[in-house]
């Protein structure tokens, strides 16, 4: 609005100069802003940025409707989520409409009803672009009526003939008039349900059960679906495939760095009087496994490995350690290695098994573990140089680990172990007795799992030796 008092009337709108447009038009109008003055459009996504960002924004400038394909834990239904930013801050509706008429073109019965009565004087609201966005998880039971529209029986009793328009509850589509309609996990719908929306992808409308009427809604339509049922004949009919413009593909976080970003932006944050410290070699050991289990062949790979697994992973961790420093009464909390085997409570509900045997999420996990934890620790350290510190196993030095072991102890464990001090400064833990705690027993169990040290399960832990 040119003005700084909106328009309260049809009128007032018409005097105004407002320009329509289309919600097509208007993401595109908002998307071409934002890329010229190089603006982020999709905050909080992360490694998308060479890869579907650009194709989601040429789909946006062609105007074409949008299908996500992806396994889950990929972002798909945030990524739709962050269209509604490239809408209009609000726009004009005609009052009390349920399906927000264009003030200037009404399309529903009541409505144009309402315009041949009061004429200009008719009110209209402002609509906030949040309030435009409307989504629906697709599930078998899903009927025409909660899409599209059905007669309202109350509307029956109140006097209205069956054949009467105004007879008609409208359904979620319609309702989404004049903004985006996001359907998660299409393929899920029943096959006469993906029929019904034939109309609303190719020509614009809707026709509600039993009644000769069209309704040309203005509706942006994107949608979410797993590779696999997407592409498998029978779980989607092709001419519903064929009306989407563009079919993006989504993707799990191609390097280290960018789960450690995600994991950090989405874990859980609770006020804390305790000092928690992450040391990056812990971070990188928890992507790994789960980069590692993305390409297991003891893990279902069809059904994904989801980012949520680091997340969850990290929390477990995190929170280990943070029990551990109620429990020892320290102030200063840092994960270990010993917190690792924690995870199965976060790991084990996230992933399903090729096959199914009582336990085995453990072994999985176990060894997932130990190959991610050997994998950052050759990032670190080159095992042949830190012989200092296996010489004194050689002579017989033995060592205790554990994740209820107080930090303190490690701080000991550096006085006697000849080279385990400098390898511990060499990861930043300085003089820190719960930084010491964790470099430590990363130094230790990367010698063990590079066949310099023997480890004995104890315990409340593991021993360390020759």
């Amino acid at each position: 609005m040119p003005s700084k008092i909106k328009a309260r009337t049809i009128g007032e709108l018409r005097g105004s100069g407002y320009k329509f447009l289309t919600v097509r038009e208007e993401l595109r109008k908002n998307l071409v802003n934002k890329l010229k003055k190089k603006q982020e459009m999709f905050p909080g996504i992360i490694g998308f940025d060479e890869t579907v960002l650009p194709q989601l924004q040429n789909a946006i400038l062609a105007g074409q409707d949008i299908v996500l394909l992806g396994e889950r834990g990929q972002a798909k239904s945030r990524l739709i989520r962050h269209l509604v930013s490239l809408l209009d801050r609000e726009i004009p509706v005609v009052a009390g409409c349920e399906i927000n008429d264009n003030p200037h073109n009404p399309i529903c019965k009541a409505c144009e009803e309402r315009l041949k009565q009061h004429g200009d004087d008719v009110e209209i609201d402002w609509l906030p672009r949040e309030a435009r966005y409307s989504e629906k998880l697709a599930t078998p039971d899903i009927s025409i009526a909660d899409l599209i529209g059905e007669i309202d029986p109350i509307k029956v009793a109140e006097g209205r003939y069956l054949s009467d328009e105004l007879t008609i509850h409208f359904g979620l589509i319609p309702r989404s008039n004049r903004g985006i309609f996001s359907i998660n996990e299409l393929p899920d719908l029943a096959e006469r349900i993906q029929v019904g929306m034939f109309n609303l992808m190719e020509e614009r409308d809707v026709q509600i059960k039993g009644y000769r009427i069209r309704l040309p809604l203005d509706v942006y339509v994107v949608a979410t679906a797993n590779p696999e049922d997407y592409t498998n004949r029978g779980r989607i009919i092709t001419p519903l495939k064929d009306r989407y413009g563009a079919q993006i593909r989504t993707h799990y976080p191609r390097n280290i760095h960018d789960e450690i970003t995600i994991m950090e932006q989405e874990r859980s944050r609770f006020p804390s009087e305790k000092d928690i410290s992450t040391p990056q070699y812990m971070k990188e050991i928890i992507a790994e496994i789960t980069s590692l289990a993305r390409r297991s062949s003891d893990i279902n790979q069809r059904s994904g490995v989801s980012v949520r697994v680091s997340i969850a992973n990290y929390e477990t961790v995190v929170s280990n350690a943070l029990r551990r420093a109620i429990l020892q009464g320290e102030e200063k909390v840092s994960p270990r290695i010993s917190d690792l085997p924690y995870i199965l409570a976060s790991f084990a509900g996230k992933i399903e098994l090729e096959t199914f045997e009582d336990g085995r999420e453990y072994k999985i996990m176990e060894d997932l573990s130990k190959k991610a934890v050997l994998n950052v620790f050759k990032m670190y350290f080159d095992a042949g140089e830190l012989e200092t510190i296996v010489q004194q196993f050689d002579e017989g030095a033995k060592v205790e680990t554990g994740s209820d072991k107080p930090s303190d102890s490690y701080v000991e464990m550096l006085d006697q172990i000849e080279g385990l001090s400098d390898a511990v400064n060499s990861l930043g833990a300085g003089r820190r007795s719960e930084l010491v705690a964790s470099a430590a027993e990363f130094v230790l169990e990367g010698l063990h799992l590079n066949r310099k040290l023997n480890r004995d399960q104890v315990e409340k832990g593991f021993r360390y030796r020759s």
